[in-house]
């Protein structure tokens, strides 16, 4: 249950994070319910949220079933990978809390528009991870990697099954909702973008640590485990830190730009 609610909360800090096509994606539903019908456009733009959620869902629970298939027929080499995974996912998360983004060079792809609304909505959901790499690459790629360490076919889908439902969810609110609010929603989640970058870096580097304290170390120091309230409290004192740090980041950064405007 923790690992699902682990995979939700990721696919959360990647859509929260994703700078590149969010802001763009209340307009683009909104001109393809317009496509659909006006007189039927506010109930067409709920049933489009519904199918671009589809389509990640689509995409995530296939990426999911190849790297669970690959990861079940190389079981043996799972001691091997996993700590190759959680210093990977340690150092992603630094790197975002220091500001760097490997993959921001990287050309966002564009997702095919067809005659059919329904379809490019569907389509737009297939494509939407690969588009947002630039922006959430360092969590995409984490969430993949970790999606790799599961025995089991099974439980490597029900890991992506929630990370797609946790990275589409607002994509399905966020149509349906008024304009004004959602150029509010969107225009607050751009303007806090460091905020939630540093946060997502810290999420990532608590997720390496627990891996290494909860199925590394029990390898090599017999006897040493952590209970469940051990765990929670984990659990509880990164997001206390986390939201301390993030919160701290972003009004140092508010101020700097105040500063700067002042100065000019």
């Amino acid at each position: 249950m923790d690992q699902w609610f682990l995979a939700f909360t990721l696919g959360n800090a990647a859509i929260l994070t994703n700078a590149c096509l969010l802001p763009l994606y209340p307009g683009l539903i909104a001109f393809l319910a317009g496509n659909a019908g006006n007189e039927r456009a506010r109930q067409a733009t709920a049933v489009l949220g519904v199918l671009v959620l589809a389509g990640i869902m689509t995409m995530m629970i296939a990426i999911g079933a190849i790297l669970a298939i690959l990861s079940a027929s190389f079981g043996s080499l799972l001691s091997i990978m996993l700590p190759v995974i959680y210093i990977s996912v340690i150092i992603l998360g630094t790197m975002m809390v220091a500001g760097l983004n490997p993959f921001e060079k990287l050309q966002t792809a564009q997702a095919p528009v067809t005659d059919n609304p329904y379809l490019s909505a569907f389509v737009y959901g297939l494509f939407f991870g690969p588009m947002t790499l630039p922006c959430t690459g360092p969590i995409l790629v984490s969430a993949l990697s970790l999606g790799t360490g599961f025995s089991t076919v099974a439980s490597g889908l029900t890991y992506f099954f929630f990370f797609g439902l946790g990275f589409g969810w607002p994509l399905v609110v966020l149509p349906i909702l008024t304009l004004p609010f959602q150029r509010r929603v969107v225009a607050w989640l751009s303007r806090n973008h460091d905020m939630f970058n540093v946060a997502a870096g810290m999420l990532l580097i608590a997720v390496g640590i627990f891996g290494f304290l909860t199925e590394l170390l029990p390898q090599y120091l017999p006897g040493f485990y952590l209970n469940q309230t051990i765990q929670l409290l984990y659990w509880v004192i990164v997001a206390a830190v986390t939201i301390f740090v993030a919160y701290s980041y972003n009004n140092q950064h508010k101020i700097k730009n105040d500063n700067i405007e002042t100065t000019a």
